[in-house]
């Protein structure tokens, strides 16, 4: 699912954990407030799409596609995009802004994934893996679904904010979970997240046959300063979210 709504900081520790990461129950206000901001708007999607590159005619799964903007813009810059996520409220929301005929299936990334091997050329996957404790079916099957050279383009928080400035434990080498309280439009909503150290994720990348190409690091786009002077500056001088793009080995089998 794409995107928090305000950076550097998360909200302090939830104390009503009972129903974490339900965006079937808050997808609207989600959806507004992500929309535009500067950490989705200016960041976030923006650095995605840098790493995509040419997309005219490439065949694109948005993975955790949520609402639909990144699929949106993918579209519009020519791409052929199938969306899923686990939300059916986020789905119903990503098919009115893409039309009935778009491509959006309701699916859990742990499980297998409605798609032949090697059906696309690439998959994008934004904020999402870190809502995950075991990356490796995940892996494997956005690897099974990939064509050899294909690519996954991934965010996630970036580790060391996750453990420095989130809630911070003492074992930078532990996967650990976090609970904090998100609020939307004033609805306040708990949440769950995942952390892992760097090596972790790279062990995970590779295990699963992909080929590390890029690690990014990227800072918002210059013009939002203005829209957004306060949160521009911790943004562009603060480690925030990292970026991902692995390759599928040319000489691999789907």
């Amino acid at each position: 699912m794409e995107g928090v709504s305000d950076v550097p900081e998360r909200p302090a520790p939830s104390a009503d954990p009972s129903r974490v990461n339900d965006y079937d129950s808050f997808a609207e206000a989600y959806s507004a407030e992500n929309e535009h901001n500067l950490v989705n708007g200016h960041y976030a999607r923006p650095a995605m799409l840098d790493l995509v590159g040419e997309a005219a005619g490439r065949r694109i799964l948005d993975a955790g596609c949520g609402a639909g903007p990144l699929s949106a813009a993918l579209r519009d810059r020519g791409a052929v995009v199938t969306g899923v996520d686990t939300s059916a409220r986020m789905l119903e929301l990503a098919r009115r802004r893409l039309g009935d005929d778009a491509d959006l299936r309701l699916a859990d990334l742990s499980d297998p994934l409605p798609f032949a091997d090697g059906a696309f050329d690439d998959v994008v996957s934004s904020l999402v893996l870190h809502y995950l404790e075991d990356w490796g079916p995940t892996l494997a099957e956005l690897r099974r679904v990939l064509r050899p050279g294909g690519r996954l383009i991934a965010s996630v928080d970036h580790p060391f904010v996750a453990y420095t400035l989130q809630d911070a434990r003492p074992d930078y080498f532990a996967t650990t979970d976090y609970a904090f309280d998100w609020t939307f439009g004033g609805q306040t909503v708990p949440m769950r997240f995942w952390r892992k150290p760097l090596h972790a994720m790279t062990e995970s990348f590779t295990a699963a046959g992909f080929r590390l190409s890029a690690l990014s690091e990227p800072r918002p786009d210059p013009a939002a300063q203005e829209l957004f002077p306060e949160g521009f500056h911790d943004l562009s001088t603060k480690p925030c979210f990292l970026f991902f793009v692995l390759e599928v080995p040319p000489s691999s089998a789907a």
